[in-house]
């Protein structure tokens, strides 16, 4: 299994996920498009003895650099409703207001989902043993503040790949799919059911 750019994953592939952390599940989606790859889903799960619903929509380049991300939803009574924008200088804005530091972050990353992890490991192809930093515009649950966030992914095996954050604080060695999917993420998502890849 080698997920690399624009391969692994014909016209449509989704996944159900089952949190481990709290009550919930999430869906997503990965869709090849005319301009590049669209990755969207749903989430559902408990906050602090709240009811949170999130859908989530990112549309990227044929290289798997993000262009447009929206969040819509609630967590308990309250709304939620984000627009990012990534040019093609790397500058992005959010709800149209630009946001200097987050400039050259290549990728989006949910705090609440385990979806977004599939960008890097689409964009970046590494080959078992290979290392790469990358830097994305993290959005935090709950506050939904957003700011750039340090990453490191190195590929551990055909299947696996060590993820770090934090200066190495934050680690866990993810099990991703062909699609890039990850379908083991330890103390946090393990995935309950997929597709199987389609032509459309």
């Amino acid at each position: 299994m080698k997920p690399a750019r624009g391969a692994g994953v014909d016209q449509y592939e989704s996944i159900l996920w089952k949190r481990l952390d709290a009550p919930g599940h999430e869906i997503g989606e990965l869709r090849q498009t005319a301009n590049g790859w669209q990755l969207r889903g749903a989430a559902v799960f408990a906050h602090a003895g709240q009811p949170c619903r999130l859908e989530y929509d990112i549309r990227c380049d044929p290289d798997w650099r993000t262009e447009l991300v929206t969040v819509i939803g609630n967590v308990g009574d309250t709304d939620v409703a984000i627009e990012l924008l990534r040019n093609p200088a790397g500058e992005w804005a959010v709800r149209g207001s630009k946001v200097w530091e987050l400039t050259d972050c290549d990728d989006v990353d949910l705090n609440f989902s385990p979806s977004t992890n599939t960008l890097p490991v689409r964009r970046l192809a590494l080959a078992v043993g290979e290392s790469a930093r990358v830097r994305a515009a993290w959005v935090r649950f709950p506050e939904f503040n957003i700011e750039p966030l340090e990453q490191v992914y190195t590929r551990t095996g055909a299947e696996t790949y060590r993820y770090e954050s934090a200066n190495g604080k934050f680690r866990r060695e993810l099990t991703v799919d062909t699609a890039g999917f990850v379908i083991e993420y330890p103390d946090f998502w393990r995935a309950e059911a997929r597709s199987r890849p389609s032509n459309g």
